[in-house]
């Protein structure tokens, strides 16, 4: 790639940070029109969980597909497919005349999706060829994730109030046109070194465990854990994650590459990211239900009661990146892991009554955990690897965020059941904030292990496999003596 000039670096960051935003502000921001699409396409419980679900699921099932693909054919031409395809899910989301039209825009939605976060973070990752200059970029990029999950009840509530919900959706549509715009005139065209060829089976098996597990925890409420659909559903995960590692060890270009996981901190960093995602969807499912059905608060109003969230993410997430770029990740993960056990704990109080105050000042908690953790994750996940892996790599670590949000979301929502009245729904909440602060303790114990002079010597030896790899296989994916028995 020819070095481009510091402006124009910084205008491909833009326009990758933007795909951030609207593709991730499109989990949160629908959490507050889910009692306006419950009232008006009359939906079940459920059916809400799907409307979030769908898109998180295709989202996480996809993701390492889109990054080998990006890889393969192009980078900034599978970037532009995505936004495309974006739009117009989005633009069916608008649109939908039922529940079930809405979640099936939802996954076109998400579609489109798959091929912006990943492809984008491999886009700056070779754009930014110096690794202070990379990991400060990685680290703004990576804020606008949680900044964005924490803005999108604001907007949300702002525009389901002023212009009803389905204008959640047709505000992505001018921001697609004008970031495709500026991709076809300012974005290099990028591959990796060496192609990665389609992986059909591995697609199909991951597809089987996502999509059974939480098929499962959202049905579960309706039907029950010892329903023979439910037992049957979590057989099927079992046995093609079995099958799925099985195969993806004897592949030359698996889509799962699982050499990856050799290195502890890139391991602990997908682990850390599907904690993290998991908590805090379920944090925003709870609190938007909770704001708007037990004290009554309008979409705009609930929104705003996030707003201290977000203005902690948006102060911290760029002194964290600077902070994991100078001192490395430690210190802003054990701070993140710490104020999520503390905002679950301190949940358990929260009642239908509890004072305002008290509430808003406990969400600032779970302000400071996504203002501290999304730097140092995104960073962990593609140090030390080499440029060819970034795609991979960076769709790994997507993927688990992805896989959290669905899970988090699916598994609060089997919590709270139907419950409606404020004290049930306060009593069942508590299951939830209990996992969340399990979520927390996880995460602080994740972020020692992972800075261990032990774990950054295992990723060491990961990135020189890795090189030795590269070395040895030539452009076209033939195989050699170094991958024998892998296809």
């Amino acid at each position: 790639m020819t070095d481009l000039s510091p402006r124009h670096r910084s205008l491909v960051l833009a326009i990758c940070c933007a795909s951030m935003v609207v593709v991730v502000m499109d989990i949160s921001i629908v959490n507050t029109a889910l009692p306006r699409i419950h009232q008006e396409l009359d939906a079940s419980v459920t059916g809400l969980q799907w409307t979030i679900d769908a898109y998180t699921l295709v989202l996480a099932a996809f993701l390492l597909l889109a990054g080998s693909t990006a890889d393969r054919v192009g980078r900034k031409r599978v970037f532009q497919i995505g936004l495309l395809a974006f739009g117009l899910g989005s633009m069916l989301c608008g649109t939908a005349s039922g529940i079930g039209w809405l979640i099936a825009a939802r996954a076109v939605q998400a579609v489109g999706a798959t091929m912006l976060n990943p492809v984008a973070m491999a886009i700056i990752a070779n754009t930014y060829t110096v690794p202070a200059e990379r990991a400060k970029a990685i680290g703004v990029f990576g804020s606008m994730s949680g900044l964005s999950l924490a803005l999108g009840p604001i907007l949300g509530g702002a525009l389901v109030d002023s212009l009803g919900w389905r204008s959640i959706f047709w505000i992505n549509v001018p921001i697609v046109v004008v970031a495709f715009a500026l991709t076809a005139r300012y974005v290099p065209e990028s591959h990796a070194p060496r192609a990665r060829r389609f992986d059909p089976v591995g697609q199909l098996l991951v597809i089987l465990v996502l999509g059974s597990v939480v098929y499962a925890v959202i049905e579960s409420n309706r039907r029950g854990w010892t329903s023979p659909v439910i037992v049957g559903l979590l057989v099927v995960a079992a046995v093609a994650a079995v099958l799925l590692v099985g195969y993806e060890t004897r592949r030359t270009d698996p889509l799962l590459e699982l050499r990856l996981f050799r290195s502890v901190p890139f391991s602990s960093a997908i682990l850390m990211a599907l904690f993290a995602l998991c908590a805090f969807g379920a944090f925003l499912f709870v609190t938007t239900l909770y704001l708007q059905h037990v004290r009554g608060m309008s979409a705009l109003a609930a929104g705003l009661s996030l707003l201290p969230v977000g203005a902690l993410i948006a102060l911290l997430s760029p002194y964290t990146g600077k902070v994991v770029g100078t001192r490395g990740p430690r210190l802003p993960l054990l701070v993140s892991g710490t104020a999520l056990a503390l905002g679950g704990l301190l949940s358990l109080t929260i009642g239908p009554t509890t004072a305002l105050v008290a509430v808003l000042a406990i969400y600032l908690f779970f302000g400071v955990f996504q203002g501290t953790i999304n730097p140092p994750i995104t960073n962990t996940a593609v140090s030390g690897m080499p440029r060819s892996m970034a795609g991979v790599a960076t769709s790994l670590a997507s993927a688990g965020r992805q896989t959290g949000t669905t899970l988090g979301v699916a598994i609060a929502g089997t919590m709270l059941g139907s419950v409606s009245d404020g004290t049930s729904f306060t009593d069942s909440a508590r299951a939830v904030w209990w996992l969340v602060l399990g979520l927390g303790v996880g995460i602080t114990a994740l972020g020692l292990l992972s800075t261990t002079p032990w774990a950054k010597t295992t990723a060491e030896r990961a990135a020189a496999l890795f090189e030795e790899i590269e070395g040895a296989v030539p452009a076209g994916g033939g195989r050699t003596g170094t991958v024998t028995g892998r296809r």
